[in-house]
């Protein structure tokens, strides 16, 4: 049960009645897996450890740069050449030391990312490759898990929530078939990005993560897109793919 100190802290999450007491030991008790501490991970991270979930795994097998700092906001000047989740974890224990952080520091492929996936009640795609988002998506299906998928470039953002556990909820490669997107996987490095839109985005990664752990509400459902320069937000269906070559099941 949350002492006194932990009743103070998240008071202002257990007034809302979606929320409680009972919200908030889910979260206590909630383990989420955030891959990627860039520009969506770090508002992710951060918020995450604040609201109270008790255990969080980052993953990052990369250092942090002069070039990171517009806008990955879990890391500072002085952190320069530290590796990115190990960055990010001081930050956010920073924030709240109750929060139990893992950080890993190197990419997670094959077994290993299945089983990091499998241990988790929630993962968040924070990355900026197609192969990695392809690979996390595969794993999330194969263990059942909700996938909270985020991408940011130039003025333009996107979020979907993909939850095997719901039959008629699409996966990533139903949006995006393997072989289809390969030629447009841009980077921030190559193409840019404003500083707010990886923060947009990643508080809107976190806000889906945390109804889906604490039970508040009902998760985000198609794709959702957000068009930095116009201020326009969109809203699409994605059926499942019947064909898909991860969720798709013959008869």
């Amino acid at each position: 049960m949350m002492d006194d100190q932990a009743l103070l802290r998240y008071s202002r999450q257990i007034m809302l009645p979606e929320v409680d007491i009972e919200g908030q030991e889910r979260l206590r008790n909630a383990h989420a897996l955030i891959v990627g501490a860039g520009g969506l991970g770090s508002p992710v991270a951060l918020y995450l450890a604040a609201a109270g979930v008790g255990k969080i795994t980052i993953a990052d097998a990369d250092t942090v740069e002069l070039s990171n700092l517009q806008r990955q906001i879990a890391h500072q000047q002085a952190n320069i050449g530290t590796n990115k989740a190990r960055s990010a974890k001081a930050s956010m224990q920073a924030l709240n030391p109750e929060c139990h952080v893992i950080a890993l520091e190197q990419y997670a492929d094959g077994k290993a990312l299945e089983a990091l996936v499998a241990s988790a009640d929630v993962v968040l795609d924070c990355t900026d490759r197609f192969s990695s988002r392809y690979a996390i998506n595969a794993a999330a299906q194969q263990a059942g898990v909700p996938l909270v998928s985020g991408a940011a470039i130039r003025f333009s953002g996107q979020l979907a929530v993909f939850d095997p556990r719901n039959p008629a909820c699409p996966c990533y490669a139903c949006l995006y078939p393997p072989g289809d997107s390969e030629d447009e996987a841009l980077s921030c490095a190559e193409s840019g990005v404003m500083a707010p839109l990886v923060g947009l985005i990643g508080c809107f990664q976190a806000i889906e993560a945390f109804k889906l752990l604490s039970g508040a509400g009902k998760p985000h459902q198609g794709l959702a897109t957000f068009e930095g320069l116009s201020g326009q937000w969109r809203h699409f269906q994605v059926p499942r793919d019947p064909a898909c070559s991860v969720c798709g099941h013959t008869d």
